[in-house]
């Protein structure tokens, strides 16, 4: 009972501090896109405004406009520029806060094109970024005001390209939406594409919680034909002219296939309503990566594919954490170990509570070993953020730890359901 009455106070304090937003008051059923530079190294960074863009679709929330989960590097918030009143926000993570972490960032700096899109505002807006420092605490590190009326927002669509329905549960506003982009697959190849769209569409449902929650999904697909089949592998100085440019070796890292060409991303994307966004490369050689709320990656028809396609979606939906620690990355000191990682599933025990306390059994000890006794209950298991000691994961196996097909841990599932409740109220 008392539990049931700290998740009540809880909601109710919540209520108070995120006063729900009238959408009608403040936006249209469309898309503002602001493109942004991000540039930087270990030591500084900067952002700068590259253009605004115009887009037809609103694939998210009219409801949930404000962010209540404290995931990802980065942070964007949309202000009433009249009332002063906070009226959407996101976080989020980059590919430039993953290179940060890397030893080339200490010795140069780079640009990254990135992007934020908000529902179209009614009225001028300050829109403010935010990145976090060290301790995980949000700084704002730039501002821009936009009148929605401004003649310079384009409304230039590159290309036309046509969309198709996988998955179709109704009204974008109350789902989840994802779009499949197609990367290296040719024009003469878009009936495989469709026929892949249908098959990972299965993937997902097939592991649970999305198997419970097929119906607040809807799946699209764009029909966006690369000239090359394939994509690049520039470790066999293999180079393949496709419609986002994906790569192997990102980080010179084998098997992390993404792109940085962030813009023709968003462009195609931006043909169909999206919370989040796929991109299937046609190849079967293994890989992926994922960022939250930027983008997912898998490849179509590698034997581990159904692995890698949910596993991934794990990241780029609901900032799941990689639980593994035996596989070489490119990254130094991804958590700090004074800190809560930003990740729901990952814990350096520094606030547990904060973590998945409430779901540990009276009389497991913390850390917890990793013996048969407690093979199947929720923990605190050395070993998870590519490293062997000071990170915990909550479960002794997930799919966020090894090659396994349906087997989310309760702790990733309580964080899906949780986004997926966020989307489809």
């Amino acid at each position: 009972m008392l539990k049931v009455k700290l998740i009540l106070f809880i909601i109710f304090l919540t209520t108070l501090l995120f006063p729900q937003i009238n959408f009608d008051d403040y936006f249209y059923n469309k898309s503002l896109r602001i493109d942004y530079y991000h540039t930087g190294g270990t030591v500084e960074e900067s952002y700068s405004i590259d253009r605004l863009k115009e887009e037809p679709y609103w694939g998210g929330s009219h409801k949930n406009l404000i962010d209540i989960f404290d995931y990802g590097k980065y942070k964007v918030m949309v202000f009433d520029e009249e009332t002063n009143t906070l009226i959407y926000s996101r976080t989020y993570a980059t590919l430039f806060s993953e290179w940060l972490t890397t030893d080339e960032a200490k010795v140069t700096s780079k640009t990254f094109s990135e992007t934020v899109v908000i529902p179209y505002p009614k009225k001028p807006v300050r829109v403010e970024f935010y990145s976090r420092d060290k301790m995980n605490k949000l700084i704002k590190k730039f501002e821009y005001l936009i009148d929605p009326n401004d003649y310079f927002i384009s409304e230039e669509r590159s290309n036309r390209y046509g969309n198709f329905q996988v998955v179709n549960n109704g009204d974008p506003a109350v789902k989840v939406d994802i779009v499949i982009i197609p990367e290296g697959y040719t024009e003469e190849e878009m009936d495989k594409f469709k026929e892949d769209c249908k098959r990972f569409a299965g993937y997902l449902f097939d592991s649970s919680p999305f198997r419970e929650n097929k119906d607040k999904f809807n799946i699209w697909g764009v029909l966006a034909p690369s000239e090359e089949e394939g994509t690049d592998i520039p470790g066999e100085d293999i180079w393949k002219n496709t419609v986002v440019g994906t790569s192997f070796y990102t980080f010179d890292i084998q098997r992390y296939l993404m792109t940085e060409d962030n813009k023709s991303l968003r462009d195609i994307a931006s043909y169909a309503p999206y919370d989040q966004i796929y991109i299937l490369v046609n190849s079967d050689r293994y890989g992926g990566g994922s960022i939250y709320n930027l983008y997912s990656v898998c490849v179509s028809d590698s034997r581990h594919s159904e692995y890698v396609f949910v596993h991934e979606f794990g990241h780029g939906f609901a900032s799941l954490g990689d639980e593994y620690y035996t596989s070489d990355v490119a990254y130094e000191d991804f958590y700090s170990k004074d800190v809560e990682p930003l990740d729901p599933n990952l814990t350096t025990l520094v606030d547990f509570g904060s973590k998945w306390k409430d779901m540990v059994e009276e009389g497991t000890p913390i850390p917890t070993p990793e013996t048969p006794e407690f093979e199947n209950k929720v923990g605190a298991f050395e070993g998870g953020g590519y490293v062997e000691k000071g990170v915990y994961r909550p479960y002794q196996d997930c799919t966020m730890k090894s090659i396994t097909i349906d087997n989310f841990c309760p702790v990733c599932k309580r964080a899906i359901q949780q986004m997926i409740d966020f989307y489809s109220e």
